[in-house]
């Protein structure tokens, strides 16, 4: 058990450290005033995934909030 809360631990650092490369150099570069035609692609790419996202999270709330009232 100790080694899957190991490889779950080593996955979230990975995962964080490729979120952070995404979505926060590109708002570094875009904020000092460096843009690039793939950091703007990049750019845009990490907006739409964190604007899915967020439909997604209040979909799913709503969902949960009508199954709630419904029982």
């Amino acid at each position: 058990m100790k080694e899957t809360n190991d490889v779950l631990r080593i996955a979230g650092i990975i995962l964080l450290g490729l979120f952070i490369l995404v979505v926060g150099v590109p708002l570094v570069l875009a904020a000092a005033g460096i843009t690039l035609g793939i950091v703007g692609m990049v750019f845009g790419l990490a907006v739409g995934l964190i604007k899915l996202a967020i439909v997604v999270a209040i979909v799913y709330l709503v969902l949960v909030g009508i199954r709630a009232m419904l029982r």
